[in-house]
C-alpha cells in the first residue's frame, strides 16, 4: 500500500509564501517522477510543476520565477515553494507522484489534496 501525504497549505495574503510538502510512504521500490497540479473552484486540474528521479523540473508558464519544486529521494518527498503568490493560485493542490513497487509495476498515485488560499 503506497500514501502521499502533503502538508503546508493554507491561508497567505498576496505576495506572500507557502511551502508544501508531500511523503510518499508504503511499499516503495522506487519514486520516479513527482509532481503538484492544482484545481480551482469550477476548473479543471492542470499541471504545476513536475521534478524526475534525476531532478529535472518542469513549470506551468503560470507559475515559473515564482515557485520551484524540489524533493528528497531519500525521503520520497517532494515540495513546492510558492514565492510572489496571486489571488489566481487560490486552489486545491494535489500531490502527484509515478511509483514503482517493483521492477514490474508501476503505476500514478495522487495525494489527498492540500487548500491554498491567496487573499488580495
Amino acid at each position: 500500500q503506497v500514501q502521499l501525504v502533503e502538508s503546508g497549505g493554507g491561508l497567505v495574503q498576496a505576495g506572500g509564501s507557502l511551502r508544501l510538502s508531500c511523503a510518499a510512504s508504503g511499499s516503495i521500490f522506487s519514486c520516479n517522477t513527482m509532481g503538484w497540479y492544482r484545481q480551482a473552484p469550477g476548473k479543471q486540474r492542470e499541471l504545476v510543476a513536475t521534478i524526475t528521479i534525476g531532478g529535472n523540473t518542469n513549470y506551468a508558464d503560470s507559475v515559473k520565477g515564482r515557485f520551484t519544486i524540489s524533493r528528497d529521494n531519500a525521503k520520497n518527498t517532494v515540495y513546492l515553494q510558492m514565492n510572489n503568490m496571486k489571488p489566481e493560485d487560490t486552489a486545491v493542490y494535489y500531490c502527484n507522484a509515478d511509483i514503482s513497487i517493483n521492477l514490474f509495476r508501476r503505476r500514478d498515485y495522487w495525494g489527498q489534496g492540500t487548500q491554498v488560499t491567496v487573499s488580495t
